[in-house]
């Protein structure tokens, strides 16, 4: 991972333009300052922001057609390569977008995809984060279109014997996705089983188990570092731990306790994450005790507790005994 991350800290930034409608339904500028930090977390360098205010979106497009222009000229005008709008949109409205500012259009769900899918690094995670990116592919696969022909997660083999003559490509692609769908959730399945037993293991050796929970990027590895003196991969960064580390960490009591470091939290993760990260999240479910970690110097610590709270109460966790660090 730190090799991965040199090599990106040599390489340019892709120029970004951001962009969002804004329906007064949270705070726009909190979100799009969170959106720039996704951009970063993924290499991406957001040079501009197009914002339109509307109550409802425009059909087809989201903006509307004066807006979309704006955004075409400020994206000649800032060199930006790539536009990332703040929301999900279905594929047709990305490639109307895209059809509209001249670059290429990803939306926020996407880009959160492709950062778990860079960071991915055990077996888990990575088929996680490939099955999220498959179910939320395959309501958009129209309109997503040449895109998908560089995001394929892997084949099932052996489909093309059984096609009619007459099934066109989407229709392939569609059952092709439907295979590898099936498939990973059998594979994550056996996966989910096995951590089963290892927490059972851990509960018959009596230790208490202390899960650290939080947003993404506030420290939770640091102090977990400072803590166990274990080399977790740390950066100022969104989502730079994916997959859940134990460390057993010896309390000044004399008390042996495993400590465990999750996936951060994001305010609107997509669904399609929250569904296939679930058994990585449920570490939190089955600690003795939950650290709720904060970063004090940060004005929006109150509102990031929140989402970690909603969270937390999203997998039956509000029985168990929470500290706020």
């Amino acid at each position: 991972m730190s090799e991965l991350y040199d090599i990106l800290v040599e390489t340019p930034p892709t120029p970004t333009l951001l962009l969002a409608l804004d329906q007064g339904a949270f705070d726009g500028e909190r979100s799009l300052q969170e959106l720039a930090a996704l951009c970063e977390a993924n290499h991406m360098q957001a040079v501009g922001q197009v914002v339109q205010k509307r109550s409802t979106p425009e059909t087809g497009t989201v903006l509307g057609s004066g807006k979309l222009e704006e955004a075409r000229l400020a994206a000649e005008q800032l060199g930006a390569q790539c536009a990332v709008f703040d929301g999900e949109l279905t594929g047709s409205q990305l490639r109307n977008i895209a059809a509209a500012v001249g670059i290429e259009v990803i939306d926020r769900t996407m880009l959160i995809l492709e950062i778990f899918r860079s960071r991915a690094t055990t077996n888990e995670g990575k088929l996680q984060t490939e099955l999220a990116m498959l179910r939320y592919q395959l309501p958009r696969l129209q309109g997503l279109g040449e895109s998908l022909s560089r995001q394929g997660g892997g084949g099932a083999g052996g489909g093309g014997a059984r096609r009619g003559a007459g099934e066109t490509k989407l229709e392939m692609d569609r059952r092709h996705l439907h295979h590898r769908i099936e498939h990973l959730e059998g594979r994550l399945k056996e996966m989910e089983k096995r951590r089963g037993e290892t927490r059972r293991a851990r509960r018959k050796t009596g230790m208490p188990v202390v899960s650290l929970v939080g947003y993404t990027n506030v420290g939770k590895s640091s102090l977990m570092n400072a803590l166990c003196g274990a080399e977790i991969f740390e950066a100022d960064m969104l989502f730079a731990t994916l997959d859940p580390t134990a460390r057993k960490l010896m309390l000044p009591s004399g008390l042996t306790v495993v400590l465990v470091d999750t996936v951060g939290f994001v305010s609107r993760l997509p669904h399609h994450l929250v569904n296939a990260f679930k058994s990585t999240l449920e570490e939190a479910a089955y600690a003795d005790v939950i650290l709720k970690v904060a970063d004090a110097s940060d004005g929006e610590a109150a509102a990031q507790l929140a989402v970690t709270d909603e969270v937390l109460d999203s997998l039956g966790c509000a029985e168990i005994p929470q500290i706020v660090v």
